[in-house]
C-alpha cells in the first residue's frame, strides 16, 4: 500500500513514452523466412547527448538537470512479466479470474531470444502493453470490478468488453494485481466501433479516473492528494505558480481540476491540469524533430528517443528544476538510488527494453482511411494551398517539423540558429508553454497526417473537432468549448490558429473533406 497514498492521482505512465526510432521490419523479401538482425544498440544515459537532448526551458535557469550516469545505472533493471486481459463487468469469460489465480509469473522479454527485427518490434510490443506499476496508482482491482467506475469513467471498451489500457499481472502465484502507468494506458484509442489503434492519440478518460481514485480511495488523504499534485505538476520557479496554489488546494477541488480533462488530454507529469496536454500521435512519430508539445526533446536519433523514453518513464522525477526535485526528500535531495517511492524512479529499463519498445513504436502504421480522394477533396486541397496552411503543415508529412513561440515569450538570440523556429505566433494560449515543467516558450507545429481518427484538437484540447477548428463563433466570449474548458467555466473563447475562419461554407466543406482523407 506505499504507493497507493502517493500515486493514486498519478497518470502519467503511458503518456511517458512520446518516443520511437527504428526501422521497419526486416524480412526476407519474400522468401518466406526473416534475416538475422544483430543491432548496435546505444548507451543511454549518455552524459554528452544528455547535454543537448533537450531545448532550455523558457525559464532558462530551471531547465532539468537531470541525474548521473552512475545513479541512472545503479536503478535495477525493470523485470517484464507476462500480463492478461481485463475484461469490464459482466463481460469477462467463465472461469477466467479463477484461472488467472492459477497462473504462475513468467518472463517475457530476453534479448537473447531475439533474433530477427521482427522478433525485437514484438518483444517492443510486449513492452508497450507493459505495467510499470501495480499497487494501484491509477486505477485498482477494485475499480475494473466495479460497475460504478465505468459508469463515472464512461471509459471506452472493445467489442469483446476488454479494457485495453490496462492489463492483469501476475508476480507471484495467486496474487493476480491490476498494472498501471504502460505506455499502452495513454497512447490507445477506441473506436467507435471497438476497434483498438495501438499508438494513435489515446482516449482513456485518465484524468477522470485519478478524480475517482480521489474520492474513492480508502487511506488517501488530503495532504497526500496535495503532495502527489505538486510533485506532478508544481513548477515553483514561474512567479505566482497557478500549480502550486493547485496543489494547496483541499482535495475535492483538486478531484474537480482533474475531473475537467476530456478524454485525448492527459495531465501527464510536468505538464498541468490547468493547461493541460493532448495525448500525442505516435503513429509516424519517428519523422517529427521535436517531441512533446513544446518541443522539449529533440529527435535526432533512436538514442534520443530512448533517452527520451528513459526521462519520460519517470526520470523527469528526479531531476533538478533550479533546485527543486518533485520527488526528493523535502523536494531538495534525491533518495538513494532504487529507494524512491514512485514508481518508473525505483527501477528502469533495460538499454535492451529501450531499444525495442523505440522499434516497436516506430513500425505503428495508421489505421485504413476510409475517406477517398473525390472532386470536393481535389478542390479542399486547392484551399489548403491558397489559405497558406501549407507554410507550417508541409506535404508529405504535413508538418514542417518547426517551434512556433508563444505569445510572450522573446525568442533568444541562440536559439535561431541552434534550433528550427518559425518565428510567428498563432496565438493559442501560452500557459502551457510558459507556465509547466515543459514549457519552453514554443509549440512545436503538428503534423495533420490522421487528423481523421484524432482529437481533441489545439495543444489543449479544447476543440473536438476538425469542423470545431473552422468555426468562427470559437472567437466569441459567449463560444462553449467543446472540448477542455476548465473546472466552473461555462463559455470563453478558444482563439489562436485563426486561419480558415472567414472562408465560404462551400471552401470549408471542402477544406474539411481534405484533410480527413490525410
Amino acid at each position: 500500500m506505499k504507493q497507493l497514498s502517493l500515486w493514486r492521482s498519478f497518470l502519467v505512465g503511458g503518456t511517458l513514452l512520446a518516443v520511437a526510432a527504428g526501422a521497419a521490419s526486416a524480412s526476407g523479401g519474400g522468401h518466406g523466412f526473416s534475416l538475422p538482425f544483430a543491432p548496435v544498440i546505444p548507451r543511454t544515459w549518455d552524459s554528452t547527448a544528455l547535454a543537448n537532448a533537450e531545448l532550455p526551458l523558457a525559464t532558462a535557469s530551471a531547465s532539468p538537470r537531470h541525474v548521473s550516469a552512475a545513479y541512472y545505472y545503479q536503478l535495477p533493471e525493470r523485470v517484464a512479466y507476462k500480463n492478461y486481459p481485463v475484461y469490464a463487468p459482466g463481460r469477462e469469460p467463465k472461469g477466467y479470474w479463477e484461472w488467472l489465480q492459477k497462473q504462475a509469473p513468467q518472463v517475457v522479454f530476453d534479448p537473447k531470444t531475439l533474433h530477427t527485427e521482427a522478433d525485437w518490434i514484438k518483444a517492443g510490443e510486449l513492452l508497450f502493453d507493459l505495467p510499470i506499476d501495480t499497487d494501484g496508482a491509477i486505477i485498482s482491482t477494485d475499480d475494473v470490478r466495479n460497475p460504478a467506475f465505468y459508469a463515472y469513467t464512461k471509459v471506452p471498451l472493445t467489442k469483446d468488453g476488454v479494457l485495453p489500457y490496462t492489463r492483469y499481472v501476475v508476480t507471484e502465484k495467486g496474487k493476480v494485481l491490476v498494472g498501471n502507468l504502460s505506455c499502452a494506458m495513454c497512447h490507445t484509442r477506441v473506436d467507435k466501433s471497438g476497434r483498438v489503434l495501438k499508438g494513435a492519440q489515446g482516449n482513456f478518460p485518465g484524468d477522470r479516473a485519478t478524480a475517482w481514485a480521489i474520492r474513492h480511495t480508502p487511506n488517501f488523504p488530503e495532504p497526500a492528494v496535495q503532495f502527489v499534485t505538486g510533485a506532478l505538476f508544481d513548477a515553483p520557479f514561474v512567479p505566482n505558480d497557478p500549480n502550486s496554489r493547485l496543489s494547496h488546494q483541499p482535495k475535492e477541488a483538486i478531484a474537480q481540476a482533474f475531473e475537467a480533462l476530456p478524454p485525448g488530454t492527459n495531465g501527464r507529469q510536468g505538464t498541468s491540469i490547468l493547461f493541460p496536454p493532448t495525448v500525442p500521435d505516435l503513429i509516424g512519430v519517428q519523422q517529427r524533430t521535436y517531441l512533446d508539445h513544446g518541443g522539449l526533446a529533440r529527435h535526432r536519433s533512436i538514442g534520443d528517443m530512448m533517452r527520451y523514453i528513459a526521462i519520460n518513464q519517470s526520470l523527469d522525477f528526479m531531476a533538478s528544476y533550479d533546485g527543486y526535485i518533485p520527488v526528493g526528500v523535502q523536494h531538495k535531495t534525491l533518495p538513494p538510488a532504487g529507494k524512491s517511492q514512485f514508481s518508473g524512479t525505483f527501477d528502469r529499463y533495460s538499454e535492451a527494453q529501450l531499444f525495442a519498445l523505440a522499434k516497436y513504436v516506430y513500425s505503428l502504421k495508421p489505421p485504413t482511411n476510409p475517406n477517398q480522394s473525390t472532386a470536393l477533396t481535389t478542390r479542399g486541397n486547392q484551399v489548403f494551398i491558397k489559405q497558406g496552411c501549407v507554410s507550417c503543415h508541409t506535404p508529405p508529412l504535413y508538418t514542417n517539423n518547426m517551434l512556433t513561440p508563444v505569445d510572450g515569450f522573446e525568442v533568444p538570440e541562440a536559439h535561431r540558429t541552434k534550433y528550427d523556429i518559425f518565428e510567428i505566433s498563432i496565438g493559442t494560449d501560452p500557459g502551457y508553454a510558459l507556465k509547466t515543467r515543459r514549457g519552453t516558450g514554443y509549440y512545436k507545429v503538428p503534423s495533420l497526417r490522421g487528423v481523421w481518427y484524432r482529437g481533441p484538437f489545439l495543444h489543449d484540447g479544447s476543440l473536438a473537432t476538425l469542423r470545431d477548428m473552422l468555426d468562427p463563433k470559437r472567437l466569441r466570449d459567449d463560444y462553449v468549448p467543446t472540448g477542455f474548458r476548465g473546472v466552473g467555466v461555462t463559455t470563453k473563447a478558444v482563439r489562436g490558429h485563426e486561419f480558415g475562419l472567414e472562408l465560404p461554407d462551400a471552401d470549408r466543406e471542402a477544406l474539411l473533406a481534405f484533410l480527413k482523407t490525410l
